[in-house]
């Protein structure tokens, strides 16, 4: 690997938002480093990710297969951290755009930084580069030695992110935990989508895979809440779907009426007629007609 950045933090006790480095070059491709000193998604570790500049901008297909490793080291030069595994590949694509690590360390070890200093050095080895191909999203990556597809990453890192002791459980070589995991998995992606486009077949799956997961072991109160929270919200796009029905359900009986109005009038009309020979058959349909159409756009206006 080759070193491709080196950040200096100044006041790095004093930082509480992400510091970003400036856009940097390495293995033909163009990267940027987001350092939280107060820790993403979390208060008691510094967080470090390396990040693809612009994944958006690139073409269809694009992805980076890269090798990289963090130093963080204080002024002196000690080093405080090294990303382990400095071996393993990771795929940098549309889907995952970024890699690195939530808790790169905890901050009661920077303990006294002399002159309130950390640097940051970054070295990268990209072993495969694709500008534009087919599709990313079945594209294998491994996370924590499990095998999982592209498009699963995000739900993955919610999980992670959310529940703290899901790290330390996890042990992808067990069947046992690879089955529960894929519950998990199918739970997390049922509660991301719409309430509204969720089945009552749906949260109530949901609802007993999560009792399932919860009685096998894992801490999973927080995904309890969203399930709470997505099921509140259905029942209200339930009840109001309802009220709609209800609403279109009368406007159908009064048009029948107003139909059987006409159906009554139009025989009183035809006995007046034919008595009177006064009306012709084309100034009778007429009429009938603009009878109608009057009466349901009266009605609908109402």
């Amino acid at each position: 690997m080759e070193k491709a950045l080196s950040l200096e933090i100044d006041d790095f006790s004093k930082k509480n938002n992400v510091v970003k480095s400036d856009n940097f070059s390495s293995g033909g491709c163009e990267w940027l480093v987001k350092v939280y000193p107060k820790g993403y998604r979390c208060s008691d570790h510094l967080s470090l990710f390396l990040h693809v500049v612009n994944p958006k901008s690139l073409r269809r297909g694009w992805k980076r297969r890269a090798i990289y490793c963090f130093v963080l080291s204080n002024q002196s030069g000690q080093v405080l951290y090294r990303s382990p595994n400095e071996s393993k590949c990771h795929l940098f694509c549309a889907e995952v755009p970024n890699w690195g690590c939530q808790k790169t360390l905890p901050l009661t070890e920077l303990g006294f930084l002399e002159k309130n200093k950390v640097t940051v050095e970054v070295y990268i080895k990209v072993v495969e580069l694709v500008h534009q191909g087919k599709s990313t999203e079945n594209d294998i990556i491994d996370f924590n030695g499990f095998q999982i597809i592209a498009s699963q990453a995000f739900s993955v890192a919610n999980i992670v992110s959310q529940d703290p002791y899901f790290v330390v459980d996890f042990k992808p070589e067990n069947q046992w935990f690879q089955t529960k995991y894929m519950y998990l998995l199918g739970l997390v992606e049922t509660l991301s989508k719409s309430p509204q486009s969720l089945s009552a077949t749906e949260l109530s799956n949901a609802q007993r895979d999560l009792t399932a997961l919860t009685e096998a072991g894992f801490k999973l109160d927080w995904l309890n809440s969203k399930l709470e929270e997505v099921s509140l919200e259905w029942k209200k796009a339930s009840h109001s779907d309802g009220s709609s029905v209800q609403q279109l359900k009368e406007q159908v009986k009064n048009v029948e009426l107003s139909l059987l109005d006409l159906i009554v009038e139009l025989e009183n009309v035809k006995i007046k007629s034919a008595a009177a020979a006064k009306v012709s058959s084309f100034q009778f349909i007429d009429f009938l007609i603009k009878k109608f159409f009057l009466s349901c756009f009266s009605f609908s206006k109402s």
